[in-house]
């Protein structure tokens, strides 16, 4: 009997022909490829207890890593390996605070630093130098603490809140920081999510976000960053997200008739099925690699229970009209 090398790009592997040519279970196939969950579980407590010097020119973003951190030990059931206590007592030590309520509408943004490096300490009369709250490190301070299991009620949500409302730019977009940046979908996710998570609408205007967002939705269904830009994985994800949180969108898109969503979901699906690749999985963008990160943006679309059949049926009756 005449047996095949295993071939990684042979996608017939799975059989093998004896000498009359008919197929049999093939003795040699590919190795499985398994997930070694006590070694990640290692290198997330490892970073849980210090920082390798290979992530220590981010250490601006250390929240951010922190909350990678916290929630990959959450999805691997290792939670148990923290203090939980301890670390919502250091991420509470990031919020910004205004020195009085009337400092909420001086134009600045008090959420959480990033890191110790943006939280600058008091002069010598205790008047705190600029405030450097972010965004994200808002939205990244917050998740660890509801992950942790703190109650989101009991902290300074005011003060988010109001000066939320500074970041937020006249076309309903958001910038990161009260000092000027980029306004793009990541922001107006994370605004989302502050609102979401804090269960108060208070600090954002929510139907001109939502008017920016739909204005990303590109001719191809998928979302841009900002109006006009290529249709990307993360885009997407944080505009239906977004969507989602604040419920302009339903758990099920298709659960009404198409024309009752906001945005245009057949399109949106079929561009969506169009970027997982040949290898399985997803590229961000058409023509691209296939990356890790938009695996978890576009599958994870999957969390709003989109009835995928019958979404390629009205696809297949738009392109027949």
């Amino acid at each position: 009997m005449a047996t095949r090398e295993w071939n990684p790009l042979d996608f017939d592997i799975g059989e093998e022909e004896d000498e009359e040519g008919t197929p049999s279970p093939s003795s040699i196939s590919p190795p499985l490829p398994y997930f070694d969950r006590d070694r990640h579980v290692a290198f997330l407590e490892m970073m849980y207890n210090l920082m390798p010097h290979h992530y220590q020119s981010q250490e601006i973003n250390r929240l951010t890593l922190a909350f990678f951190t916290i929630s990959g030990l959450h999805l691997l059931r290792a939670l148990d390996r923290v203090d939980k206590d301890r670390v919502a007592d250091w991420v509470l030590s990031f919020q910004a605070h205004p020195r009085s309520r009337a400092q909420l509408k001086n134009g600045q943004f008090y959420g959480f630093h990033g890191s110790r490096t943006s939280q600058f300490p008091p002069d010598g009369n205790g008047i705190s130098a600029r405030n450097a709250g972010h965004l994200a490190s808002t939205y990244c301070a917050l998740a660890i603490l509801k992950t942790v299991g703190f109650n989101l009620l009991t902290i300074d949500k005011e003060s988010i809140l109001i000066s939320l409302r500074n970041l937020q730019q006249p076309d309903g977009s958001f910038m990161p920081v009260d000092v000027g940046a980029e306004t793009d979908l990541r922001f107006v996710y994370c605004a989302a999510a502050i609102c979401f998570m804090l269960e108060d609408w208070s600090g954002m205007d929510r139907e001109k976000a939502k008017e920016y967002i739909l204005k990303c939705q590109s001719y191809d269904g998928g979302f841009g960053l900002m109006p006009g830009l290529e249709s990307h994985g993360g885009g997407t994800y944080c505009a239906v997200a977004s969507l989602r949180l604040m419920g302009y969108i339903e758990d099920d898109l298709l659960s009404k008739t198409v024309t009752s969503s906001v945005i245009n979901v057949p399109l949106l699906l079929d561009w969506c099925m169009q970027r997982q690749a040949i290898d399985g999985g997803f590229q961000g963008r058409a023509n691209k690699p296939s990356d890790t990160c938009y695996a978890f943006c576009l599958e994870d679309l999957r969390g709003l229970q989109i009835n995928f059949q019958d979404c390629s049926t009205q696809i297949f009756a738009d392109l027949s009209v």
